[in-house]
């Protein structure tokens, strides 16, 4: 009887404990599931777990369907699952889960080992699942999302850790419920790090070994599955050692499960590991093509996205932008080998001496000292001392006369790059020594910018010159001065002006007189010649002409309808372009003398979709008259002179392949005071293209004509580019030798110098005959 009574307290008090278990059981899942107290953190809703969200790269691409980069937080472009290796999936399954295809979520198999390990002070491993990896990748149960008062680093680790790994076995079966095996393994491999900023398998094939996933070879597959157990320490790139030791842990697992044979494993465990030789971060900014210009297109993305309601950084968005990847290629190449050579002539010409001038050639004192305050390091410095000055300066003089290492841009270094010993001062003094470039090309039709050239290296100077920075045009302006005259006053391309000096009143006070380069010839020419040459004088008549109190009124409203947005000083020496403007408002504003007086908005981005391939918006230029046609048409046959006339300043360009194979080209060269700035903008019948050249201040710049004019500073680019165009069988639009620019039959007037009366006084008859008369025309 005693016996029973004991049995039946027994069977009592075990199911007391297991209601009592069960009953904990249930308030420990509800407490995490709801966050009891706020002590547990949050779980994932049911809409996260149906639509888990993945931060997805968003990529730009030309217009001719190339990848040229990618905006991200975390690298990563998904890849269906029958696009990967089997050797991936047999390998991961092999090393991370053998019973992947059998349990649901939780493998008490492993669970069991892992306990067993720990009560006998041996750990055998972990016991985590590929969906329960996949859980922790997926939302994040480990960051500060999912933090509650009990799970925050600072807690107990044991009692932290313990939830956490709770929380992922729950999520781990319900992802099992919600989907297949197959979908599992496509969100973990398209989720997981590989380190060096590779999520996910399609960028880490990339990374690694220059491939798609697909065709990973085994040794290749394993090294990447064995990266995953700690991306850093067993990196493929930065600890090969580490990382062939793991790979040959995985062939072991391998060999375990049957995927390969002992012979196999031992002819495989023997392979060397071989990873991408031509390793740089994939898909960073500084590298492939046009990235100032991909700066350019994320800034203006983010602002829609911003207003719009999108993640450029996270919602996978295809961004599909106006850039040719072949002439952009072959910008950046005309680019790169010019800039080289004028960069070996800038140091040869300021060797032993430093290129900050002043308007009267003496080196600017104290320049340095300037240029230091405006660095992130000075702005730092004045922040921790709260703008104390006399802390500021005694700081400042340790920071910036202490040698550090670093890797300075370098032309003639592989990759642009060397390493190098400087004090922050030094290296200040260094890259001041470098001149910049901004160069674009736009399709004047449609508006489409075709190639973007920011600067000479991206990594190392980040600033774009093209639309970012604003400079001097010089005689490049000079066309919309023409223009404007043309248009308002009806001058005639055979009109002649004398070069004599010619001084204007000014509405301040005090006096301004034209001047050229090289004195006054004294010599009487046609506008066009004038403007072949870039003589000031002529430019400086015409403004005077349009209004005899500021004639700068007049030209400020036309190059308003023709995009130049940038403040301009309505003073007469705008004539010579003396207010600054941009390489891009300069290539939309000459556009519009190829594009029948028709300004047509520079634009880069024609649509972007989201990842589902849907379009999200379009985008087109806007358009606005200008000019007539025939004002167009007359200024088109104008800037051809450059290249036709005596004396034309684009002269130079019949030394390359294009102008002696035919095509005709309209072109302006500019050249600013002191040499600080060197423009060309040429033309040819489908192709704007303007180029700017100088140094990071106005101070820097030659010491003489002969390399800081325009036609030297930035013109040979241009060539260079022309002939890399007309060279590429490829490319059949832009560069065509039997297509004229512009023909003299084209014009509503004719231009037929000789016919004109050669007898008159110029300045006495001041504007061209009626359109299709020319016996009042004086040459």
């Amino acid at each position: 009887m005693l016996k029973k009574s004991l049995f039946i307290k027994i069977i009592k008090i075990t199911w007391a404990a297991f209601g009592l278990g069960l009953f904990f059981v249930t308030m420990w899942v509800l407490a995490i599931q709801e966050d009891f107290g706020g002590y547990f953190g949050g779980m994932p809703d049911l809409k996260e777990l149906e639509n888990p969200n993945s931060n997805v790269a968003s990529e730009i691409y030309s217009s001719d369907g190339v990848l040229m980069g990618k905006y991200y937080r975390e690298n990563r472009t998904p890849v269906p699952l029958d696009e990967i290796s089997p050797n991936v999936i047999n390998a991961l399954v092999a090393t991370e889960d053998i019973r992947f295809r059998e349990h649901s979520g939780i493998d008490l198999i492993s669970l069991m080992r892992v306990a067993k390990g720990l009560i006998r002070f041996k750990p055998d491993g972990g016991g985590s699942t590929i969906s329960q990896q996949l859980a922790k990748n997926l939302f994040s149960t480990r960051t500060e999302r999912y933090h509650g008062a009990w799970t925050t680093p600072d807690n107990n680790k044991i009692l932290r850790m313990g939830i956490i790994k709770f929380k992922e076995w729950m999520l781990s079966v319900k992802l099992e419920r919600s989907y297949t095996k197959d979908e599992i393994l496509y969100w973990y491999l398209n989720t997981v790090d590989f380190g060096r900023n590779a999520f996910g398998i399609k960028v880490a094939a990339k990374t690694y070994f220059d491939k798609e996933p697909i065709d990973l070879t085994l040794p290749e597959a394993a090294t990447l599955v064995g990266m995953l157990k700690a991306p850093t320490y067993y990196n493929a790139i930065g600890n090969p050692d580490k990382s062939k030791f793991r790979r040959n842990v995985v062939f072991g697992q391998m060999k375990q499960y049957n995927y390969i044979t002992n012979q196999e494993f031992e002819e495989l465990k023997k392979e060397p590991l071989v990873t991408n030789e031509n390793y740089s971060e994939v898909d960073a900014h500084h590298n492939g093509l046009a990235p100032y210009f991909r700066t350019v297109v994320r800034n203006r993305v983010m602002q829609w996205c911003k207003e719009n309601g999108y993640d450029l950084f996270a919602d996978g968005l295809r961004i599909y932008t106006t850039i040719d990847s072949r002439m952009q290629q072959h910008a950046e190449g005309a680019a790169k080998g010019h800039m080289k050579e004028l960069q070996a002539n800038f140091f040869k010409q300021w060797k032993g001496k430093n290129p900050w001038r002043d308007e009267y050639g003496k080196e600017i004192e104290n320049f340095l000292e300037r240029a230091q305050k405006r660095t992130e390091r000075y702005r730092l410095t004045r922040e921790k001392y709260d703008g104390d000055s006399a802390l500021i300066a005694q700081d400042m003089e340790k920071q910036m006369n202490e040698p550090i290492k670093m890797k300075v841009f370098d032309w003639n270094s592989e990759g642009f790059e060397k390493d190098s010993v400087m004090t922050p001062l030094d290296s200040i003094k260094y890259y001041k020594h470098f001149m910049h470039i901004g160069m674009m090309a736009m399709d004047p039709h449609t508006g489409q910018i075709k190639a973007w050239v920011g600067g000479v290296n991206h990594k190392h100077f980040q600033f774009d010159h093209v639309q970012q920075g604003r400079r001097q045009p010089g005689s490049t302006f000079k066309p919309i001065v023409y223009a404007t005259a043309i248009s308002e006053k009806k001058f005639h391309p055979c009109f002649q002006v004398t070069d004599v000096p010619k001084t204007f009143n000014l509405e301040s006070g005090g006096t301004w007189t034209a001047k050229n380069s090289g004195g006054y010839s004294g010599q009487t020419m046609t506008l066009r010649q004038g403007l072949a040459r870039s003589v000031n004088t002529i430019a400086a008549y015409l403004i005077g002409e349009l209004d005899a109190k500021n004639g700068a009124s007049k030209v400020i409203e036309y190059a308003r309808r023709m995009g130049i947005e940038a403040p301009l000083d309505p003073v007469p020496a705008l004539a010579l372009g003396v207010s600054d403007v941009s390489v891009y408002e300069m290539v939309g504003a000459y556009g519009t003398f190829n594009n029948e007086g028709n300004w047509t908005e520079p634009i880069f981005i024609t649509r972007i979709e989201d990842k589902n391939g849907r379009v999200i918006r379009d985008f087109s230029p806007k358009t606005r008259p200008a000019l007539s046609e025939e004002d167009a048409k007359t200024m088109l046959y104008m800037l051809t002179g450059a290249g036709e006339e005596r004396g034309g300043t684009a002269l130079g360009l019949w030394k390359y392949k294009f102008r002696k194979a035919g095509v005709q080209i309209a072109g302006k060269t500019g050249t600013t005071q002191n040499y600080s700035d060197g423009w060309f903008m040429g033309m040819t019948k489908n192709l704007v293209v303007g180029t700017w050249v100088g140094g990071d201040d106005r101070s820097i710049h030659f010491n003489n004509y002969a390399y800081g004019q325009g036609a030297r500073m930035a013109m040979p680019v241009f060539g260079m580019f022309m002939d890399s165009l007309y060279m590429d069988s490829t490319i059949t639009d832009y560069v065509l030798p039997k297509e004229p620019l512009i023909k003299k039959s084209d014009l509503s007037i004719d231009v037929d110098c000789s016919k004109y009366n050669r007898s008159g006084i110029l300045d006495t008859i001041p504007i061209m005959p009626t359109r299709g008369s020319i016996e009042d025309g004086i040459m």
